[in-house]
């Protein structure tokens, strides 16, 4: 990944063993994280896999981060937070919340396509406000 495009986000993984801070690297079309001592990588979420040890799929747990997300209404720029929670099991889940003017947006339960989730939120916007960035391409 190339550092100067790269965003990096805190968050928690989870699964039935505990809990773990966790610090998530995307660049508009790859993700990276590290979960108790393995590197895990992939297009997206959902495909993050093992980058090693056979390349195992990340699964039976969950992810959860906010990122900041610039908001634009009226042409005038205001920061908003994304909260991201993704369900990888037997089948992936992705469900994001925008809080912006005191307000929350969501998505419903996505499947695992970060796109379709972020339109979604976006459709709710009032009239006049658009998101102010583009996220990750396929990223989930």
């Amino acid at each position: 990944m190339s550092s100067e495009s790269t965003e990096v986000w805190t968050g928690w993984y989870r699964d039935r063993l505990g809990a773990e801070a966790i610090v998530i690297a995307a660049d508009g079309g790859h993700v990276a994280t590290r979960i108790r001592g393995i590197e895990y990588t992939g297009a997206g979420f959902a495909a993050l896999r093992a980058a090693d040890e056979g390349g195992q799929a990340l699964g039976g747990c969950v992810l959860e981060w906010d990122l900041p997300l610039p908001v634009v209404a009226d042409g005038a720029t205001q920061q908003a937070t994304l909260s991201c929670l993704l369900t990888l099991g037997d089948r992936s889940d992705l469900s994001l919340t925008l809080h912006y003017a005191g307000a929350a947006f969501e998505s419903g339960i996505a499947g695992a396509d970060f796109d379709e989730a972020l339109t979604r939120v976006a459709r709710q916007l009032p009239p006049g406000t658009e998101l102010g960035r583009r996220l990750l391409r396929a990223a989930a």
